[in-house]
């Protein structure tokens, strides 16, 4: 699989996510299997007024590469500007991705992410800016309209296409939907049909048979994963597994329990205690998704400030699962 001149080892990428696909998970998103990782969404305007919250999020680790970094804006100089100028000299990003796609209320009202796709022409000019500026492949992401009366993403493909991109991300599902219904697979098949340049699905691959089924009804050349790795990034291992014609191996209680464990210590290690801890109740709680008694763990975890006594709750918890 190659995207620009970068060949990947796989076709099973980590998809973006606001507050998930931060640089601990994404180190371990790679080490389960992961060709490629997508940072959380970046804010191209936060880069260019040196906002130091925003250059937090642009860290990345060795461990974690190939790494996409993912900027959002609608101002073509200014998104421009900041892969020149900051991102263009980073040697430890490999790719840039450009938001089309995000259906938050805060950055669509700014004309950001989805808002977009309301607006081809700009649109056009963001990715072709984006792409004269950078020195690396650039990718986009969209999803496949606004709502029902504007779907719209194969002439954004097409768009992108002749700016210069390198490859796209398709969600298959439109802004007015959210996360809600099911993503159209068959317009991603759409999509991939009309362009040249490799299309990645994205949408419900929630078991690793999903991924084997998204690949073959759509003909993408790959797939990124979202929700449904979260608490479970074993997805991108038994995928490959599956597609190697080995046996899918669902991870042990034990391995589990661990592996939240071993993300608690990591994004701790990066981030500090206090919001380490803050910040992982929510991920521990989609590693423990399913057990029995888990939902009483979950509420001692959301009330617990330190990293020992949760690690040590979690380790009761699997003495006794």
């Amino acid at each position: 699989m190659k995207i620009g001149n970068l060949v990947l080892e796989n076709n099973i990428f980590l998809a973006p996510m606001a507050g998930v696909s931060d640089i601990a998970f994404r180190i371990i998103c790679r080490q389960m299997g992961a060709g490629l990782v997508f940072s959380e969404m970046v804010s191209a305007k936060g880069i260019y007024y040196k906002d130091s919250k925003t250059k937090d999020l642009t860290a990345v680790d060795p461990r974690e590469r190939p790494v996409a970094l993912q900027i959002f804006g609608s101002d073509p100089y200014i998104m421009a500007y900041v892969v020149k100028e900051y991102l263009n000299e980073r040697n430890d990003i490999d790719i840039i991705d450009i938001n089309l796609g995000c259906p938050a209320p805060k950055i669509v009202k700014n004309g950001d992410g989805c808002a977009l796709m309301k607006d081809p022409p700009l649109a056009g000019r963001v990715m072709e800016s984006v792409a004269k500026a950078s020195s690396k492949p650039v990718t986009a992401k969209f999803r496949i309209g606004w709502d029902d009366n504007t779907k719209n993403g194969i002439e954004i493909a097409k768009i992108a296409e002749e700016s210069g991109i390198s490859a796209i991300t398709v969600h298959g599902r439109t802004r007015e939907m959210f996360y809600s219904g099911d993503a159209d697979w068959d317009f991603i098949k759409e999509v991939k049909d009309s362009v040249s340049i490799p299309v990645i699905g994205n949408g419900d691959i929630f078991q690793p048979k999903d991924g084997i089924k998204m690949l073959g009804q759509t003909g993408c050349d790959a797939i990124s994963i979202g929700r449904g790795c979260q608490g479970n990034p074993w997805i991108f291992k038994r995928i490959l597994n599956l597609i190697k014609g080995k046996e899918d191996i669902p991870p042990t209680k034990d391995e589990i329990i661990n592996m939240a464990i071993d993300h608690l210590n990591m994004s701790c290690g990066f981030k500090g205690e206090r919001i380490g801890v803050r910040e992982m109740r929510k991920q521990i709680a989609w590693y423990l998704k399913g057990m029995k008694n888990s939902n009483e763990i979950k509420n001692k975890v959301n009330t617990t400030e330190t990293k020992e006594e949760i690690i040590s709750i979690l380790q009761e918890f699997l003495l006794n699962i």
